[in-house]
């Protein structure tokens, strides 16, 4: 019997045109967009539907990515779990963690949605534009990158994605320093990031805190199953230390290679990447060939997903 992880990707999946065939075809999927439509009205200046499905220039902008990519994955997820494919865990990167705990129980889909546009405004302003920087790093491991940082002031881990690609973040000058450094020091290839902050680093702590005051008043249910949070690669099943690990993750490493493995540690042997592209599939053949990986990013791969899996 297979053990099975919905996974849900971050900020960078979204693309013009996701989710509108579920919106088509789904009546759950419909009401998911409407109900974000419903909830966000006052908090944006463009409808969600009209943010995700039609051209415009602030489907990228990090205070508006952040609802629309959680609206989207939440709608896929709905007619899977209709045809009948549940988890035994979820997981997902960064943005992704709340549609996780959404997915697994713990949150309202409206709440999720709400979170996450605070915390897009959160971090994209926390941090005056042109001041933090991320940069990717190709070619080699955690604990090497680690070594060469560790000198360079102002500059962390942001995410370990796989083995052979990881990011860093923190202030702009000292995340190219740092860039020159692991490039000496034996990095294939560092790219410069096209993002409007230094996400995951410390510079961020301070919109951490202040979602933790928004957090406060959000209130979540027991786990129907567990999550996996970012922060610490490990499954949470107590409901009570989710708020903490949101605030939390704001400006900490997202451990999704160390998540990745722990699941499959544990048994869990298919998974199921619910949203737009296939980066987190990509990821995972870094990490593991031996599983096996579904997407759900089209209306046709709901039908396709279940019969392979019921």
């Amino acid at each position: 019997m297979s053990r099975i992880a919905f996974i849900y990707p971050g900020q960078g999946a979204q693309k013009c045109g996701m989710g509108q065939d579920f919106y088509e075809n789904s009546a759950s999927a419909r009401a998911v967009y409407d109900m974000a439509a419903e909830a966000l009205r006052d908090e944006m200046d463009i409808d969600v539907r009209d943010l995700c499905f039609h051209e415009n220039d602030k489907l990228d902008l990090t205070e508006y990515t952040q609802a629309a990519l959680v609206t989207t994955c939440l709608a896929m997820t709905r007619p899977l779990v209709e045809a009948g494919v549940r988890p035994d865990v979820t997981a997902g990167l960064s943005l992704g963690e709340y549609c996780a705990i959404a997915a697994a129980g713990g949150m309202k889909e409206e709440d999720a949605v709400r979170l996450v546009r605070k915390r897009g405004l959160l971090m994209q302003n926390t941090v005056p534009a042109g001041e933090g920087a991320m940069c990717a790093v190709m070619g080699m491991t955690g604990g090497e990158i680690e070594n060469v940082i560790r000198d360079v002031e102002g500059v962390s881990v942001a995410n370990y994605n796989c083995p052979g690609q990881i990011v860093i973040t923190g202030a702009a000058g000292a995340v190219e320093a740092a860039s020159e450094k692991l490039k000496e020091a034996g990095a294939k290839r560092t790219v410069m990031l096209n993002v409007s902050g230094p996400f995951h680093s410390p510079m961020l702590k301070k919109a951490g805190e202040e979602l933790a005051q928004v957090l406060e008043g959000v209130e979540l249910s027991p786990l129907a199953v567990p999550y996996v949070t970012n922060v610490t690669a490990q499954q949470v099943t107590d409901i009570g230390q989710t708020k903490a690990l949101l605030a939390e993750q704001v400006s900490s490493s997202v451990r999704w290679q160390q998540s990745m493995e722990n699941l499959i540690a544990e048994g869990v042997d298919t998974f199921v990447e619910i949203g737009p592209g296939r980066t987190l599939a990509g990821f995972m053949r870094k990490i593991s060939r031996d599983v096996t990986v579904y997407n759900v990013g089209a209306w046709a791969d709901v039908e396709k997903v279940a019969q392979a899996l019921k």
